[in-house]
């Protein structure tokens, strides 16, 4: 079956049957490998992207499920709050091993832009599953805190 989805601001036709994990159509049919496969559950957040400005997991999402919306990935994600979230989490030396960091951006990055001023309840809401095996949950923590300010003065 060929699917249409727009990924990145480009439409893409895949042929791929409706239950393929969006994750797998990322990586394996359009070439984007940023997002990255961690548990295959949900629940590690690896695999981080948005639908609609909304983060979901595409490890569990199937490519039917995304036909007709806009995905984003690590690869086309370029908003100001994406861009603040970059910029502090390389001051702050956020990734460790950088495995789930795309995934960690994405959930960020989505705060953000809902969210301009998150206390740190927000943040763990937020940021609730979206695991660092290296746990640099501390400097996460003040990464979206500098780029928040960072975004609410420039």
């Amino acid at each position: 079956m060929t699917v249409s989805i727009n990924i990145n601001g480009q439409d893409h036709e895949l042929d791929v049957p409706p239950e393929t994990p969006l994750l797998w159509a990322l990586r394996d049919n359009v070439k984007l490998t940023g997002t990255k496969f961690g548990c295959g559950l949900a629940q590690c957040g690896a695999c981080t992207v948005h639908m609609a400005g909304q983060p979901i997991r595409s490890c569990v999402t199937p490519v039917s499920a995304v036909v007709g919306q806009h995905i984003t990935t690590i690869e086309g994600i370029d908003t100001k709050a994406a861009k603040a979230i970059q910029a502090a989490w390389e001051e702050l030396a956020v990734p460790q091993c950088g495995y789930c960091q795309s995934g960690q951006i994405m959930a960020a990055s989505a705060l953000l832009a809902n969210n301009p001023s998150p206390t740190d309840n927000d943040i763990d809401a937020a940021m609730n599953g979206n695991i660092c095996r290296c746990a640099t949950y501390v400097r996460i923590r003040e990464a979206i805190k500098q780029a928040a300010k960072e975004s609410a003065q420039g």
